[in-house]
């Protein structure tokens, strides 16, 4: 039966024409074990297509498990930058308020952001699976130091409640609000003078703004000092006690004389453009025992 061989006939339906093919009698064996051994092998690979599946499924929810855990340690690390932001500013007020009561600590602050150098910010860089371990471990460090941090500024701001307590005088007398409304156009410190040309030293901060803007008192004290005087034009002058003096100089007119005594935040004139001046603005000093020093070392607001 093998050895045989047969003929298939093909007619063209219509045409009268036929086509004969001459097939050996193994060729249907051959047929036969070729479609058992593909049914076989399809058999076969139909369990590892099944297997892939499962696990492709399971690779899909890894990812997008590891993609939410991204997503949150990069949101969580965002958070902790805003807390180690709004930490350092309350430092900042912290170091301004023992300035102001004489009260400073003698510790040296810190150069750097909790938790290292800005450089090294990894909330800026792309987390790769295998980093993910590493950046916990950085944030578990960094709330831990921001705990220390904070139990520390605590323990300071209760040493800072009780000088309060006792310099309640000190602090009503402390010029820590903005005189009057404006922008500083001069800060204090060296500069070159508009009128001299040669470098000389500003004693105090100069805040622009339209003529006739009022000016306040920064702190409770005595006027010593209303009156013209010279390049400084319509001035007055405020005796705050324990050596602190506040001069505010080229103003429109005053609103107060004298001898007259003044609370915090009460109206004592307005800005003017008196004396030497190249504009309306307020030069507002600070003076410490006859020094002069920064008015902004001692602003709250």
């Amino acid at each position: 039966m093998l050895f045989r061989k047969y003929h298939v006939v093909v007619f063209k339906d219509g045409v009268g024409q036929c086509r004969k093919l001459k097939l050996g009698g193994w060729m249907p064996v051959l047929i036969a074990v070729l479609l058992v051994v593909l049914g076989g092998a399809n058999v076969y690979l139909w369990k590892y297509y099944r297997d892939f599946g499962i696990v492709a499924s399971k690779l899909g929810d890894s990812e997008k498990t590891v993609n939410e855990q991204k997503t949150q340690l990069l949101s969580l690390a965002s958070k902790m930058k805003i807390l180690e932001k709004d930490l350092g500013r309350i430092s900042a007020f912290d170091s301004k308020l023992r300035v102001m009561l004489n009260a400073e600590t003698g510790q040296a602050q810190p150069q750097s952001p909790i938790g290292g150098p800005e450089n090294n910010d990894f909330t800026k860089s792309y987390l790769t699976l295998y980093r993910q371990e590493l950046l916990a471990r950085k944030m578990h460090s960094f709330l831990e130091e921001l705990s220390t941090e904070a139990r520390l500024e605590e323990v300071q701001q209760q040493e800072l409640v009780q000088n309060l307590l006792v310099k309640q005088e000190t602090l009503a007398t402390t010029p820590s609000i903005w005189p009057a409304e404006g922008w500083v156009s001069s800060p204090f410190g060296y500069r070159v003078s508009p009128f001299t040309g040669k470098r000389e030293l500003h004693r105090g901060i100069d805040i622009s703004g339209p003529v006739g803007t009022p000016i306040y008192s920064p702190a409770k004290g005595s006027v010593v000092f209303a009156d013209r005087d010279g390049a400084y034009g319509l001035s007055v002058c405020i005796d705050h006690g324990g050596g602190v003096v506040t001069r505010y100089a080229h103003l429109h007119k005053f609103a107060v004389k004298s001898g007259q005594a003044v609370a915090r935040g009460e109206l004592i004139g307005y800005i003017g453009n008196t004396g030497r001046s190249t504009g309306p603005h307020l030069h507002y000093e600070v003076s410490l025992n006859g020094l002069p020093v920064n008015p902004l070392r001692y602003i709250l607001n």
